[in-house]
């Protein structure tokens, strides 16, 4: 009997390490998803491989159409378990593909909490689907009750990523760190054929964190600033439901920033920390530009003009983001866009450009945020490739692939009031 229940017990042991596992592996396959339309199966079927793609876009020619700094405004990376450092068999993003894709910053976002049945219309606070997946990935046991420390974490795992990297990840809280990023891959050596181990010919590449919701402060300016001492220097203020903040665009009451969530923006703009209207309720919107001091951005999304969904602003909203001089951030999925050819991706970029100006949009894919997409970060040239084919001229890319993003992260990580008391 006493053999029969230690079979047991190490039976349990085995089925219950296969599932911490395998489980997430497993969970974010049918979740983070790539599948190339036609046309991108033809382009991969062809031989031309996302490093060949991005040295085509930049031969020298009349016109060159190839872009450097790239920057992507919103991936959701950080909420899986994979090693960022190591090239991966799923999802849209890790350091390996950012280097093919020539990628010069990513924006990390924390995502903390999500509804079951999530949906664009209408979502409640009562419930929670990334509860099981962090006790699932193992994640630390203070994770498991707290939306404060799953950010927390997840500001961990990127910095331990980044000290891991011998250089290759940089984190960037300042401007000062952007600038001397930009000006070390600047001074990058195209790599040889034979290159020796120390031969500098890996651009750096830039991570800054964000957060998809700030649905863990409590209550607490305090907290906002362990969130800042962490490292974040961008949030968005609600995700998909509405929280003490604001209501948000897919929550049930819908409504505008509470006085809590109106402190919380000034704090935000004291501090350095950049104001992201994603998900905002529209009311939430026209709050946030009533009081907007500073650049505001949406990091990923598209506007309802190109694709009639509930998650995308008006072109009021875009207008009135462009008065802030800040950025709309145009994502890669259907949702934002109808479509995921890149194609789709261009038309509503180019319907920014022409209601607000070629300064006010760029790119922010939503790379790992349980989207389906048709290419991942190493295929990002093929957005230039569509700009380029939608009639923009050189200077137009620049600025769209990452000059705007670069000018609003550079303005907005400049404290106004470094120590400023909590309001």
């Amino acid at each position: 009997m006493r053999r029969a229940i230690w079979w047991g017990v190490a039976l349990l042991a085995i089925l219950a390490a296969g599932f911490f596992a395998l489980a997430p592996g497993i969970v974010e396959r049918s979740m983070n998803k790539v599948e190339p339309t036609p046309a991108i199966e033809q382009r991969m079927g062809a031989d031309i491989d996302p490093d060949a793609l991005a040295r085509e876009l930049a031969k020298p020619t009349p016109e060159p159409v190839f872009a450097d700094p790239i920057v992507d405004l919103h991936a959701d990376t950080l909420l899986w378990s994979r090693d960022l450092l190591t090239l991966g068999t799923r999802g849209q993003v890790d350091l390996p593909r950012l280097q093919r894709g020539n990628v010069a910053l990513q924006v990390f976002s924390s995502v903390t909490k999500t509804p079951r049945g999530q949906n664009y219309d209408s979502n409640g606070d009562d419930s929670d689907n990334i509860t099981p997946l962090v006790i699932a990935q193992l994640q630390p046991v203070r994770t498991w009750g707290s939306l404060l420390n799953r950010s927390l974490w997840h500001a961990t795992k990127l910095r331990r990523a980044a000290r891991a990297s011998n250089g290759e990840l940089r984190l960037i809280t300042s401007p000062r760190e952007l600038d001397a990023l930009l000006v070390a891959r600047a001074n990058t050596r195209p790599c040889p054929h034979h290159a020796a181990p120390d031969f500098p010919c890996v651009k750096p590449t830039g991570a800054l964190l964000s957060i998809e919701g700030l649905n863990g402060l409590e209550g607490s300016l305090a907290n906002l600033d362990r969130l800042y001492r962490s490292g974040f220097r961008m949030a968005g203020l609600t995700h998909f439901f509405d929280n003490e903040i604001a209501g948000s665009m897919h929550g049930r009451a819908k409504g505008g920033l509470t006085p809590f969530g109106r402190q919380v923006v000034a704090r935000m703009e004291d501090r350095g920390m950049i104001v992201d209207v994603a998900h905002l309720s529209h009311a939430g919107i026209a709050d946030v530009l009533k009081v907007a001091r500073r650049p505001i951005v949406s990091s990923h999304g598209g506007v309802q003009a190109t694709c009639r969904v509930n998650r995308n602003l008006t072109d009021d909203e875009v207008r009135g983001i462009a008065r802030t001089g800040g950025v709309v951030g145009i994502g890669y999925w259907a949702g934002a866009v109808c479509s995921t050819d890149p194609k789709a991706i261009a038309k509503a970029i180019v319907h920014v450009r022409d209601v607000a100006g070629i300064d006010h949009v760029a790119l922010g894919s939503d790379f790992d945020g349980a989207v389906t997409t048709a290419f991942d970060t190493a295929w990002v040239a093929l957005v230039a490739e569509a700009l380029r084919d939608a009639g923009l001229r050189q200077d137009e890319l620049d600025k769209v692939m990452g000059g705007n993003a670069i000018r609003v992260l550079r303005a907005g990580m400049q404290p106004l009031s470094p120590a400023a008391p909590a309001r």
